[in-house]
């Protein structure tokens, strides 16, 4: 099997793009200014991006048998990522109806048919270890965990894309090397509300690499055992925030495979998501590599909410 850079285990989904100009309250209504289908997911828009940058891709998953199904493959034919992706018979491909405001912020109700879940026995360790890196969002966890399991014993650095406390997720976790999560995951599994406190605890406890959370406009703070980063978000004018946090993880796989230090990679990644975010959709505006380097050197970026000591 040919060697790729990056492999990733994880969801994809067909975003239905509902633009709205506020969302609604309970029992309200609201305008519909337009409506898109496009193809998204954590995990397949992240290795999308990846290609997109000439890496080399190779993406596991699982599909229905309906249109959607044919969207994704198509989109990852048409960027040139390997798949391995079992097809479920008479099964619909897992959908995303996102409400976008005029903010770009978004809201997300999310269905998957439980017959899309990766189990281990979908995996072979060889899509695992034939590769440089892996990516995994953990929805499916006994899969992740195993791909992780795989890729450490291969001393292959295993990147996880996390927002939810899954269940067996502590198990996932101690297969990991550089966690970055949502603002909320690591009081939710710490218990401590301050991520000064909770992200060194995560890392000590899971002995990860880096622990670190992306906070939105607020950048990312990350802890890796012995000092906090911290990078500022980017300034753009944004239309939709879709696919932020999968562009990050793409941008992050990218500098580490290149060997740049963590602050550049945390400021990489901040500057790729922001772009995404001026375009709709989870892969709206992914960003060419010449112009994510562009924002960088702008200076154009939100305050600090962290000060860290010099």
């Amino acid at each position: 099997m040919e060697r790729v850079d990056l492999v990733g285990v994880g969801l994809n989904a067909t975003d239905t793009l509902i633009s709205v100009s506020h969302l609604p309250g309970p029992g309200l209504k609201a305008d519909v200014r337009s409506i898109s289908v496009l193809p998204g997911g954590q995990v397949a828009t992240a290795v999308i991006a990846c290609q997109h940058w000439a890496l080399r891709t190779r993406y596991i998953g699982k599909l229905g048998d309906d249109a959607a199904a044919k969207v994704h493959v198509q989109a990852f034919a048409d960027a040139g990522v390997e798949t391995r992706i079992t097809t479920v018979p008479g099964c619909a491909s897992a959908q995303s109806f996102i409400l976008v405001d005029d903010q770009g912020e978004r809201t997300v109700l999310w269905h998957r048919d439980p017959r899309l879940a990766i189990s281990p026995e979908d995996l072979r360790r060889e899509w695992i270890i034939n590769a440089r890196a892996l990516l995994v969002d953990g929805c499916d966890t006994a899969a992740a965990t195993q791909a992780a399991q795989w890729a450490r014993a291969a001393n292959i650095p295993v990147i996880a894309d996390l927002d939810a406390a899954y269940s067996g997720i502590e198990t996932l976790l101690g297969n990991i090397d550089y966690l970055m999560v949502s603002r909320d995951f690591p009081e939710r599994i710490s218990g401590k509300s301050d991520l000064k406190a909770s992200l060194p605890w995560l890392q000590q406890r899971f002995k990860s690499r880096l622990a670190a959370a992306t906070l939105g406009t607020g950048g990312v703070l990350g802890w890796d055992g012995q000092q906090f980063y911290y990078s500022r978000a980017y300034k753009v004018a944004a239309a939709d925030t879709t696919g932020a946090g999968d562009i990050f993880h793409a941008a992050f796989v990218y500098g580490l495979l290149q060997g740049w230090p963590m602050q550049r990679m945390l400021d990489f990644a901040c500057a790729g998501a922001a772009l995404n975010c001026a375009g709709a959709g989870a892969r709206g505006r992914i960003g060419t590599l010449q112009e994510i380097e562009t924002l960088m050197s702008s200076g154009q970026r939100y305050p600090a909410i962290y000060e860290l000591d010099p």
